[in-house]
């Protein structure tokens, strides 16, 4: 008796990495994340070695169920290891490790959106052979045929991530046609980020068998029309309830735009980050900081029911589609968490 496990990596191509995977296949019942063998790859294919010394460790983190397989198959996400154990150079994950068990305390939890852009050659889905749909106001949250493009392979990508057991908290038609949504959270740093790239992965993997692809660029077309983010929204047990939760998000939404803090995360908010934070559509200029309730052209908005209730979470809205989840939680808890402990509001 066999199993297979796609054994799932992300690889050193910059300025924004791409997700591999490859197949294992091992004896017995499918095993669970302690059994899993480690495994190499040729890092010289991928952006993360030099072909004179080329091999790279491929160390799982996160298991579950492979909904395109079925069965007892499994996928395996994995860091990347140099031949001595240590993290490579592009292993963002190990970071992220090391800044939520400095602040664990606090518990920080996550909530990503994660939006992207169907294509069929060339073309955004909906849009006609050269030129282009209706102007932006139908399509977000839209239906039927003359508004919605792709709504087959959102469903089933759904299904994908709800089988796999992935944390998927939902999904909406976006705001440019062939655009879409979807959510993974609320979760701790490491398994909302574990599972947002596992996510990816089901996504492009689910659209090749309905021949089309899916694209994390932030503004895949050009002009007036939408770019794609990950709303990155965060809380931690200070912010979410008892005296004092609301001072604990205010004090959140400064400590993002002190100093240098601002350019620090925006710079590694996502390859071409300038082009989709412009100040037009419900984006704020890359190069200004600001928070607001309700408010989307803001860096990051608190929810009106925030407000209302005195306690909750913040939407920082600055991140890319193609934005690292590992990066951006890490900086976000940094950020954050430094700032409520220095207050005295843990």
């Amino acid at each position: 008796m066999t199993f297979k496990a796609e054994y799932i990596w992300i690889d050193g191509t910059e300025p924004t990495a791409k997700l591999r995977s490859k197949t294992k296949i091992l004896p017995g019942a499918a095993a669970g994340l302690a059994e899993l063998p480690l495994w190499g790859f040729d890092g010289s294919s991928t952006n993360q070695a030099e072909g004179h010394a080329s091999d790279r460790v491929l160390r799982p983190v996160f298991v579950c169920p492979d909904p395109i397989r079925g069965g007892d198959d499994i996928l395996v996400l994995c860091e990347v290891l140099n031949t001595d154990m240590t993290p490579h150079s592009s292993n963002t994950r190990a970071l992220l490790a090391e800044v939520e068990e400095r602040f664990a305390g606090q518990e920080p939890v996550f909530g990503i959106e994660q939006e992207y852009t169907f294509f069929a050659g060339e073309r955004p889905l909906g849009f006609p052979v050269g030129g282009f749909p209706a102007p932006q106001g139908g399509y977000y949250c839209g239906v039927g045929a003359d508004e919605i493009h792709g709504r087959p392979v959102v469903e089933a990508h759904l299904e994908n991530c709800l089988t796999a057991g992935l944390g998927i908290s939902g999904i909406n038609a976006e705001v440019m046609p062939g655009q879409w949504e979807f959510q993974v959270g609320p979760l701790a740093p490491l398994e909302v980020s574990d599972q947002l790239w596992v996510a990816r992965w089901l996504l492009y993997r689910t659209a090749e068998d309905h021949e089309v692809s899916a694209t994390l660029d932030p503004k895949p077309v050009k002009g007036d029309w939408n770019g794609a983010g990950a709303h990155t929204n965060f809380s931690t047990r200070a912010m979410r309830g008892g005296a004092g939760a609301y001072d604990a998000i205010i004090t959140a939404c400064e400590s993002l735009g002190e100093g240098s803090k601002p350019m620090d995360h925006v710079k590694n908010y996502g390859a071409g980050i300038d082009d989709r934070l412009t100040g037009l559509h419900e984006t704020a200029p890359w190069n200004e900081y600001s928070y607001g309730v309700s408010d989307r052209g803001a860096s990051v908005r608190i929810p009106w029911q925030v407000e209302k209730d005195g306690e909750g979470y913040i939407e920082d809205r600055r991140p890319n589609a193609n934005v690292d989840p590992y990066v951006v939680t890490r900086l976000m808890v940094d950020t954050c968490c430094a700032a409520l402990e220095k207050a005295g509001q843990v």
